[in-house]
């Protein structure tokens, strides 16, 4: 007759797999997935942490072999100065092929047009699906993660879309055990979402714990901001401050990063990432929801956005 080993009650198992590695473990599954399943593959990576963090994982999931993808970021013109720095130096540093489609190109050749409120996030879409169109590429990763909005909630991992780009919740397929179907007609392609069951205090937990290098932004340092609508905005050349809106230096830092007209800053003195790692830990408002200004413009903002191809 046979016996099970069984393990004490109370002890750790041997071989079980922490929280973070398991995360980690399905992350790197997803990226060998789409490299043994797809042709043209490409990460969106914009210097932020969700993307730093997808390339750190992808680098893990291949090497010592180089990354099989390309990058693309898609450029506001109105992007952080430390987060763009990050992004080309850390493209040289891995030897890596970044594309990038410009927002302020688009409206220079008149096929975009500013809005009254200087923001240009939603104002990505068009670059973005031009520039997967004209490049071919059939799975694009990104970082978004289920805990940040509920449009993104409900997301698969592999998120089929249309010839435009387009997201149809009745084209969705089904995710049963880590299974993953990434079949598609030509001209559509499949959004991926490797980090899509990681939490922002996971993120940042794994960050620590990997020693993964970030733009000095997601820390405390002083800042000329102002206020508008209750979030402190950055001033820049996209239209802020307005006459009524007084600038003043505090200390903050950013929870989330993207377009200066619509990113809020945090008051914060989390200078280190156990600081960072703490202040998450004790907050109740989701890092898009405390932060991003595009989220609000209405009720259904990111649902109408994830629909018209942006995410």
């Amino acid at each position: 007759m046979s016996t099970v080993a069984t393990v004490p009650e109370g002890t750790v198992h041997p071989y079980a797999l922490s929280h973070l590695d398991s995360l980690e473990s399905e992350a790197v599954h997803i990226f060998r997935e789409v490299a043994g399943e797809f042709e043209r593959p490409v990460i969106l990576f914009s210097g932020g942490k969700d993307s730093i963090l997808m390339l750190h994982l992808a680098l893990k999931a291949f090497a010592p072999a180089p990354v099989p993808f390309t990058l693309l970021h898609v450029d506001t013109g109105h992007n952080f100065p430390e987060v763009l720095e990050y992004r080309d130096r850390t493209v040289a540093e891995h030897g890596l092929r970044l594309h990038v489609a410009s927002v302020q190109e688009y409206i220079d050749a008149g096929k975009l047009r500013e809005r009254p409120d200087g923001t240009r996030n939603p104002l990505q879409t068009v670059p973005l699906t031009e520039a997967i169109q004209q490049h071919r590429f059939d799975a694009v990763f990104g970082g978004g993660r289920r805990d940040e909005e509920k449009a993104r909630a409900k997301e698969r991992v592999f998120s089929l879309r249309d010839e435009f780009s387009q997201w149809d919740p009745r084209r969705q397929r089904p995710e049963l055990w880590q299974l993953y179907n990434g079949r598609h007609a030509p001209g559509e392609h499949v959004r991926v979402f490797p980090i899509s069951n990681w939490t922002e205090l996971d993120v940042w937990q794994y960050i620590e714990r990997e020693g993964i290098e970030l733009p000095g932004i997601y820390f405390a340092h002083e800042r000329e901001v102002f206020n508008r609508s209750g979030m402190w905005l950055t001033a820049g050349d996209w239209g802020g401050p307005k006459e009524h809106e007084k600038v003043e230096t505090r200390q903050v830092r950013y929870r989330t990063v993207g377009d200066m007209s619509c990113t809020g800053a945090v008051d914060s003195d989390a200078t280190t990432l156990d600081d960072v790692i703490t202040e998450i830990a004790a907050s109740r408002l989701t890092e898009r929801g405390a932060t991003r200004a595009d989220d609000k413009m209405s009720e259904a903002a990111m649902e109408d956005r994830k629909r018209e191809g942006y995410f």
